[in-house]
């Protein structure tokens, strides 16, 4: 089972890359926030309609749960709208290469502290290590 995650995460990655292409196009021809806004659409509906024929949770608990657990969206706004207008600018590699970056010190941080309910896992040595090597990467990577 925890291959067939990876493999389905791996899939998603290459998604990612794809979306930011397809989104800073979409971007760069009716604008950032209205390449945004469409993306999220299209996205709603679909999700709406896997939900429908797919979905076996209770979509109305929604009202129930901690508010902070309802900032995705808006998260996921600033993140479509951000890869809208940094792609065409920096490329799709040189953005994705950032946007990995910035996830894994991030998701390192809710790791290490068990922010939001997340399992402790310490940040040590060696995975500060590969962060500062990743940062260091970055930067090459975009250096002309």
């Amino acid at each position: 089972m925890q291959w067939f995650m990876m493999l389905l995460i791996f899939i998603a990655g290459i998604g990612v890359a794809v979306q930011s292409t397809v989104n800073g196009a979409l971007g760069a021809r009716i604008g950032v926030f209205e390449g945004a806004f469409v993306s999220f659409f299209v996205g709603t509906i679909t999700l709406f309609l896997v939900m429908l024929f797919f979905g076996k949770g209770n979509v109305i608990e929604m009202f129930q749960v901690p508010k902070w657990q309802l900032i995705g969206g808006v998260i996921g706004a600033f993140y479509i709208s951000s890869m809208v207008l940094a792609v065409p600018r920096l490329g799709v590699g040189a953005s994705i290469f950032a946007l990995v970056t910035a996830q894994l010190i991030m998701s390192s941080f809710v790791d290490h502290f068990g922010w939001f309910g997340m399992k402790q896992i310490p940040l040590d040595w060696s995975r500060i290590s590969a962060l500062l090597l990743m940062v260091a990467a970055l930067f090459l990577y975009i250096r002309k």
